[in-house]
Parts: C-alpha cells; sequence; structure tokens
C-alpha cells in the first residue's frame, strides 16, 4: 500500500490565518486581559530571540558568503552597496516628489483635529534580559572584514580552518531558523496582531492616514516590479515569474516586520529564481541590513505628510539631504518592527521635527502602521538586486577564472 502523503499548511497560510486570528481574537472582549497576555509574553520574548540571533545570523551567513567569492570579492561587495544605496535614494525621492505633489490634495490643517487617541496595548506577563553579544553595526563590519581577508587567505591556499569554522557556524545558524525561528514566526505574528487589535491603534490610525497608507503601497509595489523588470530584462528571466517566487518572502516579511527574521525565507525565494548558493547566501543576508528602498519611501512619505499637516518647510534640497542621511543612517537599524524610524528619529531634526515633542511622536506612530509594508518591500528588493549580481558575478568573475585557469595549464603533447 501506498502511504498517504502528510498534509502540511505552507509559511504564507499560517502567516495570513495569524495576522486574521490575531485581529479577530484582539476584538473579543469576553476573554480575560491575563489570557490575552499570554500570546504577547510569547511575541516579546521571541522579539528578545530574534534580536539576539540577527547579529550572528548575519556573521553566519555573510562572512562565508564573501569568503565563498575568492574571486572579486571586494567588487560584488562594493557593486551590492552602491545598488542598495541607489535604490534607497531613488526610492526616497520617488517618495518625495509624489507626496509633495498629492497629499496637498487632500491634507489640510483640519486633519490635525481628526487624530484620535490610541488605547492602552496589553503588556507582557514577564520580560527576560536577553541582550546581543554584539552589535549589527559590530556584526556587519566583523563580517566585511573577515569575509574579505579569509577570501583573501583562500587566493593564498590558506585560511581553510577559519573558512571551515564559519561554514559550520553558518550551519548552525542555518538549523537554528528551520527548527526554531521559521515555525514560531505565525505565533511571534499572532501575539503582534493581537496586540494591536486589542488596542485599537492601527485601526485609529488608518482611519486617519488611509489615503497615505495607500499611496505608500501603490508606489513601493511599483518599485517592486520596475525592479524586477529590469533583473529579469539583463538575466533574461521572467519578471513575471520572478514576482510570483518572491511572494512568500513578501508575506513573511509583512508578518514579521523584520527583514533580518525574512532572510531564511528570502534565500528560498532566490534559490527559486535561479540564485546560486555563493551569491543568494552573500546577498540576501548582507542587502537586509543595507538596502533600504521600501523604509525610506514610508519614512519620506511619513516625513511630508506630517510637514504638509502643519504647514512647515519641505523644500527638496532639505529633504534631499534628510534622504541621502536615511540611506546610511538606517543600516544601523535593528531587524525588529519600528526599527527603522528608531534610527531614522535622531535626524528628523534636518526637516524640523523635534525629535521627542508631539510631532516625532506622530511620526512614529504613523510609520509604525505602515512597517510591515516598507519591510517587505526591502526584502523583495534584495532579491532583484541577488539576480543582477548573480548575472555579474557568472558574467565577468566566472568566466574570468575559468580563462585564468586554462592560461596556466600546460598544452597536452600528443
Amino acid at each position: 500500500m501506498e502511504k498517504r502523503k502528510k498534509f502540511s499548511v505552507g509559511l504564507v497560510p499560517k502567516l495570513l490565518i495569524a495576522i486574521g486570528l490575531g485581529v479577530l481574537v484582539g476584538q473579543l472582549n469576553f476573554i480575560p486581559d491575563f489570557i490575552l497576555q499570554i500570546p504577547v509574553t510569547f511575541s516579546a520574548l521571541f522579539s528578545r530571540l530574534l534580536a539576539f540571533i540577527i547579529p550572528l545570523m548575519i556573521v553566519g551567513f555573510v562572512v562565508k558568503g564573501i569568503s565563498d567569492l575568492t574571486d572579486g570579492a571586494g567588487k560584488l561587495l562594493g557593486l551590492n552597496a552602491l545598488m542598495a544605496y541607489s535604490n534607497t535614494l531613488i526610492g526616497g525621492f520617488i517618495a518625495y516628489l509624489l507626496a509633495s505633489n498629492l497629499f496637498p490634495l487632500f491634507i489640510d490643517a483640519s486633519v490635525r483635529e481628526t487624530v484620535q487617541t490610541e488605547g492602552t496595548a496589553l503588556e507582557p506577563l514577564f520580560d527576560l534580559p536577553l541582550e546581543p553579544l554584539f552589535g549589527v553595526t559590530s556584526a556587519i563590519v566583523f563580517a566585511f572584514l573577515f569575509g574579505v581577508f579569509i577570501s583573501w587567505l583562500r587566493k593564498e591556499e590558506k585560511g581553510e580552518v577559519m573558512y571551515t569554522f564559519f561554514a559550520e557556524f553558518g550551519s548552525i545558524i542555518t538549523q537554528i531558523l528551520s527548527a526554531l525561528i521559521i515555525p514560531g514566526l505565525p505565533f511571534y505574528i499572532f501575539g503582534n496582531f493581537l496586540n494591536l487589535s486589542y488596542s485599537g491603534s492601527v485601526f485609529s490610525l488608518l482611519s486617519v492616514f488611509w489615503r497615505v497608507f495607500i499611496v505608500v503601497i501603490g508606489l513601493q509595489l511599483l518599485l517592486i516590479t520596475l525592479l524586477f523588470i529590469f533583473a529579469g530584462l539583463y538575466t533574461g528571466k521572467n519578471p513575471v515569474t520572478l514576482l510570483k517566487n518572491q511572494i512568500p518572502g513578501y508575506f513573511t516579511a509583512l508578518g514579521t516586520q523584520s527583514s533580518a527574521a525574512t532572510i531564511p525565507v528570502n534565500m528560498e525565494c532566490a534559490q527559486k529564481n535561479g540564485v546560486s548558493k555563493e551569491i543568494r547566501e552573500f546577498v540576501i543576508p548582507l542587502s537586509a541590513t543595507i538596502h533600504l528602498m521600501g523604509s525610506v519611501v514610508t519614512i519620506t512619505s511619513c516625513v511630508t505628510a506630517v510637514l504638509l499637516m502643519f504647514d512647515m518647510t519641505h523644500s527638496f534640497g532639505m529633504m534631499a539631504a534628510f534622504i541621502a542621511t536615511l540611506g546610511v543612517a538606517l543600516v544601523a537599524a535593528p531587524g525588529a518592527p519600528g526599527g527603522a524610524i528608531m534610527s531614522a528619529l535622531p535626524f528628523v531634526y534636518m526637516v524640523g521635527i523635534d525629535p521627542t515633542g508631539s510631532l516625532g511622536n506622530l511620526l512614529i506612530s504613523l510609520y509604525i502602521t505602515q512597517d510591515s509594508f516598507g519591510t517587505a518591500a526591502n526584502v523583495s528588493g534584495d532579491n532583484a538586486i541577488a539576480l543582477v549580481i548573480d548575472k555579474v558575478y557568472d558574467k565577468y568573475f566566472l568566466k574570468e577564472t575559468v580563462k585564468s585557469q586554462a592560461e596556466v595549464v600546460p598544452p597536452v603533447n600528443n
């Protein structure tokens, strides 16, 4: 007798179910608060675990990824950073031009009176003081330096001990992700959405800013589509197929609000798109920390909306300097919900907003409502970048390697 295939639900349906249940349960007033605090506590602890794993994830993947690129590692690293920063700037400037011309059609002084007071969110039953071993920025610098110089050692036929260590370290991180992080994501998302639904913060903010919300999401989806069309044209692949393969990564980021937590799912998307193992293990974790196109689109749009609401200056020169700064400042953003706006907050003084005042608080509320969509745009763009870099690597570096190896092989005498 043939064994029946075990029925399993995919990750995307699980995430959607978790979101729906979280919103539904958060609206059930007859459930005691201490019961609702149980999933909220799990989400808080899971968030702590994510923050602990993220720097280790960067080290585990990026060091080996760069080390594998024994030819042209430094150049590909520079290309990755250049593409990520360029996309971020382009997204920010387009967002500002669109917002400054479209938002005045529906934003005026009366909007201030419509902002509702948020309800009280549920607090976790307890918390654990689990701190990361080191910060995200330290992990990036460490991974860059060790990856590049291990790559250099390998070209000198050395460094295999260090390479093996980081390769096995990366395997351990992969196992932690597959056995612990990914299975826990639906429960984490459930707790987050339950708390947002319970407090009513999402609904109250959307009732005021829904038009800004739609414009931002529409622009992010347009930019993602354009990136994959460009990547498809350059690599000779069908952009529609590439976009279809990216759907799991998009929805995972939508639920987790974390680029770092989406890395394992995003690498699976890259594999479906035909990106080589060397490139996807190098580009995806790295781009998760340096490619912030979606977040900058959201922050730029939110800042412009707040400036318009209160009739403040929003000149192109001022906003251009702010957007250029965001492209660098957000690299230090932690891979957790709201991390981008918290990293950007110290720089909003550049546009005349007091980060500690009421406008700063309004900006935070407006951004966090749309944070998950910005994160989803970030990680989707990561895979478009990976496609281009994989083509560059195959076209220029691998062929040069084969050619150089052929030149040193002595001819065979018949």
